[in-house]
């Protein structure tokens, strides 16, 4: 349970391409607090940098995880998020302490905060690439 008492969900996301830029992937884990997980691998089929694939998975679970709720029949709002990524530049920027420059990054930023916007909670948190590589693999 979060703080304000809401379920947990916990995200873990990684992006890359090859070649930076080149061909976009990622993946990410979601684990409910009925114990379910599941991974899910995405080939963007684009030339991407690696932080564009990184900002561009975190979008693909948020939106694949509001979908699975209003399927189920609750509400977004019910849960809190636990997000992971390895990816500073992502997470420092969705958390504002970095500034997003760019306007790609800044567009996508801001796609992610809304969307974030539409759970009941969330945190962010920089996990070692370890933790990374043994979940998702890449």
């Amino acid at each position: 349970m979060s703080p304000e008492g809401r379920p947990v969900i916990r995200i873990l996301f990684d992006g890359g391409s090859q070649g930076n830029p080149g061909p976009g992937y990622g993946s990410y884990h979601i684990r409910f607090p009925d114990g379910r997980e599941e991974t899910v691998r995405l080939d963007f089929g684009r030339r991407m940098t690696n932080n564009e694939a990184e900002y561009h998975t975190l979008l693909a679970a948020l939106e694949d995880l509001a979908g699975r709720l209003r399927r189920d029949g609750r509400d977004p709002t019910e849960f809190a998020l636990e997000i992971g990524g390895d990816s500073a530049l992502v997470i420092a920027q969705v958390t504002g302490d970095w500034k997003a420059r760019n306007p790609r990054m800044r567009a996508l930023r801001d796609r992610v905060r809304e969307w974030l916007g539409r759970f009941g909670g969330y945190r962010l948190e920089r996990v070692p690439r370890g933790a990374v590589l043994r979940h998702l693999g890449h």
